[in-house]
């Protein structure tokens, strides 16, 4: 059984992002890149599966610039068998990023997709949805635990009311979210045999494919910097001030 792990480049969540000067977009320069951290997660889930011998291969893929490689030899190192990436310097958004996704799945052929939920850069939430719309596969949405067994996969999905548990005929498209596991770390030895794993390039013209944004950023603003607190002296004056300064009550 093969599973295909699409994974994004994105700044490293610990990194406090800065808005360019002239608010066309984050300032990328010197900044620390990591792999999604939903991305983390969709790699590790394909790996336990793999583990649990359910899986036989594990391909991750990746659209963006050439140093997305790095995220990809991250991915093998924690367990991925080979990866792809579709090479551009395009501002891909979820729907070119479908599309190409599409075009791979075509080729591949995987009976599982497995991806993040979202990206923390762009918070779209919308590729894993497309992608099952495109290939015209189920859809298990904000997986918190996943089974495959028989030629199918449970998915238990984590929805605002609680939990929902629908069951999926493979191939499907699963995309995690938070509380599926919890991502491993790559060994030095992982790291070093990653480094000799295969990672195929391609363009957005092999696969026949447009990745053209169809949405354009306006302006990128930071957000308004927080005032400083008081401490109020009573009950009286903090509904003085609630009632005056605050117009809240």
């Amino acid at each position: 059984m093969k599973v295909l792990v699409p994974i994004k480049r994105v700044v490293d969540y610990n990194v406090k992002v800065r808005v360019k000067a002239d608010n066309t977009g984050v300032d990328l320069a010197n900044v620390k890149m990591a792999m999604n951290p939903f991305c983390e997660i969709a790699v590790e889930e394909a790996v336990r599966l793999k583990e649990k011998g359910v899986v036989t291969e594990i391909v991750a893929v990746s659209i963006g610039p050439k140093t997305a490689q790095e995220q990809l030899r991250t991915a093998m190192a924690l367990g991925a068998d080979r990866s792809i990436l579709v090479e551009t310097d395009e501002d891909v958004q979820p729907l070119g990023i479908a599309k190409a996704l599409k075009a791979i799945v075509d080729e591949e052929k995987p009976e599982l997709v497995i991806l993040g939920k979202q990206a923390i850069d762009g918070d779209n939430n919308q590729t894993g949805q497309m992608l099952a719309a495109l290939t015209g596969m189920p859809q298990g949405t904000f997986a918190s635990e996943v089974d495959v067994a028989d030629g199918k996969v449970k998915v238990t999905r984590e929805i605002d009311g609680g939990l929902q548990t629908v069951e999926l005929n493979l191939p499907a498209v699963v995309t995690t979210d938070l509380r599926l596991n919890e991502p491993r770390y790559a060994s030095l030895p992982n790291i070093m045999k990653a480094k000799k794993k295969p990672l195929d390039t391609k363009t957005a013209a092999d696969l026949g494919v447009d990745l053209t944004p169809r949405v354009t950023t306006v302006s990128v603003e930071a957000p308004a910097e927080r005032q400083a607190g008081i401490i109020v002296g009573s009950v009286d004056e903090l509904v003085e001030k609630l009632k005056n300064e605050a117009k809240v009550i």
